[in-house]
Parts: C-alpha cells; sequence; structure tokens
C-alpha cells in the first residue's frame, strides 16, 4: 500500500470515527436532556396526585438512574462498541458486586420495601431498631431520625425493617394514660368524678372518644386510678403536663390525701427487756 493509499484510509476512518463520536455525543446530550425533563415531568405529576414527597423523590432516583444507564447504552451503541457483551460484563460485575455489598444491597432492598409500603413518612414520630425520633429523612441507604434531645440518628434500613416498626403520629387521635393513687379514706366516688370532671373540662381532651376513669389496683398505701383521655397526636405533651397539673390543683382544693410511701421501723436495743419479762442476751 502506497503512501497515498494509506492517507486515503486514514482519512476514511477518521471521518467514521469522527462521525460515530459525533452521533455518540449527540446521543448521551440529547438524551440527558430528555431525561432531565421525563424526570421533572414525572415529579409534577406525583406533586399534582399529592403522592407523598418521599415516594416521590425515591422514584424520581429510580427513573433518573434507569434512563442514564439506557442512555449511556444507546451512545455506546452508536459508537459500534457491542452492547451485549457489554451487558453480560455488567451481570457479572454486577453478582460479584452484589456479593461483596450485600449488606448495603440488603439497605437498598429494604429502602424500597419502605417507600412501597410506607410504614411512616417524613415528619412522623416513630420508634424503631431501639431508637425513636421524628424522621428527616428516607434514602436509599439509611433513615435519619431527629431524637427529642435534637440528636442526628442515622438508622441503616436493613435494621429499620427487620424489627418492629411503631408509629406513634400515624392516626390524628392519640390516647393518654395517666396514673394518681388517693388515700384508702377517701370517698372513691366522688375521687372518680372530679377526675372524670377534671378530664371532661380541659381544653386539650376530645369529647369523642370520651374519656375514662376508674379505680385499677390497690397499692400498698393509695388506691390507684387510671385516667385515660384521647387528645390530638400534636397536643400529646402539652396536655400530658397540663392535665397532671391540673389534677393535683382539684385535688387540693377538694383535700383529697395524694399519700407517699410511709415505712414503720422498729429498733430493738440489745438488753432491752421482752415481753414476756426477760432480757435480750
Amino acid at each position: 500500500m502506497n503512501l497515498e493509499n494509506l492517507a486515503t484510509v486514514l482519512e476514511q476512518d477518521i471521518v467514521h470515527w469522527s462521525t460515530r463520536i459525533l452521533a455518540a455525543l449527540v446521543i448521551f446530550i440529547v438524551g440527558r436532556w430528555i431525561t432531565t425533563r421525563l424526570v421533572r415531568a414525572l415529579g409534577n405529576l406525583m406533586q399534582r396526585r399529592e403522592v407523598d414527597p418521599t415516594v416521590g423523590r425515591f422514584l424520581q432516583n429510580v427513573a433518573s438512574a434507569i434512563l442514564l444507564v439506557v442512555n449511556i447504552l444507546a451512545a455506546l451503541n452508536a459508537l459500534g462498541i457491542p452492547t451485549a457483551s457489554m451487558l453480560a460484563v455488567m451481570g457479572a460485575a454486577g453478582l460479584a458486586i452484589g456479593l461483596a455489598l450485600k449488606d448495603s444491597l440488603s439497605n437498598i432492598a429494604s429502602g424500597v420495601l419502605m417507600v412501597a409500603f410506607r410504614p411512616f413518612s417524613v415528619g412522623d414520630f416513630v420508634e424503631c431498631a431501639g431508637t425513636k425520633g421524628k424522621v428527616e429523612k428516607i434514602s436509599v441507604f439509611y433513615t435519619e431520625l431527629r431524637s427529642i434531645e435534637n440528636k442526628l440518628v442515622i438508622v441503616p434500613n436493613a435494621l429499620v425493617t427487620s424489627g418492629v416498626i411503631i408509629n406513634s403520629t400515624a392516626e390524628k387521635e392519640r390516647r393518654l394514660e395517666l396514673s394518681i393513687g388517693v388515700g384508702y379514706g377517701s370517698d372513691l366516688q366522688a375521687v372518680r368524678a372530679l377526675l372524670l370532671k377534671t378530664l371532661q373540662e380541659h381544653p386539650r381532651v376530645l369529647k369523642d372518644p370520651a374519656p375514662q376513669v376508674g379505680a385499677v389496683s390497690f397499692g400498698d398505701s393509695a388506691i390507684n386510678f387510671v385516667l385515660r383521655p384521647w387528645v390530638h397526636v400534636d397536643q400529646f405533651w402539652d396536655a400530658t403536663f397540663e392535665i397532671n397539673e391540673a389534677i393535683k390543683r382539684g385535688l387540693d382544693e377538694h383535700g383529697v390525701e395524694i399519700p407517699f410511701p410511709q415505712r414503720v421501723t422498729r429498733v430493738i436495743h440489745e438488753g432491752a427487756p421482752h415481753t414476756d419479762g426477760g432480757t435480750r442476751a
């Protein structure tokens, strides 16, 4: 092959590969533009349908990742790289990576389950994996909780779904359970009526379901009453503090004794006479 033919072949190759590279770049850029528009349209659609924000963000991330893979494969195909063999290599590599990152994949699977079944949402107060707090964020790998002490607690998703989940804010109403002890000499009917009236007149206590009051047990020095009012879930702690204060004021005003544990101690001195007239050795 002479130099003229070699130059022609090189020129054809350069034109050929330049065309392919340009086509791949165009496909990738246009694909990214289309992906951005589709993901944004999906977000707007879910917002109009009032889909939970946590579910919406998760689905947008999944859709973006899938479209990115499709876009890359289309660009590689335009370059003339066989995508079938690449998919086989990616599958084998994915298997090896999956075995090495099984814990991380477990967290991802748990995140998908949480988004699908929605045991809680962002803003709920939950107890899970041995900790409790307000849900700040649900990501693919972990869930962020804000504790009562304002600590940020990061819990892997696998730990969340592998145990019991208690959602304290899943319902609009929540029942309080308070206890109070009164002396054995108290008029039980009058005490019960006083406690029930205190609950019925409190502004945070709901009328329906109606509050309940009853004697529940006999203690060492008191008869124990249990009070079960219903309140709005967002007023739980305020209602707890205020009702306890109202109960104490009401009992004090009516002279009802709130006893405290008492113990009688007998001291026997060495050499003191026995009741039978003898002395202790």
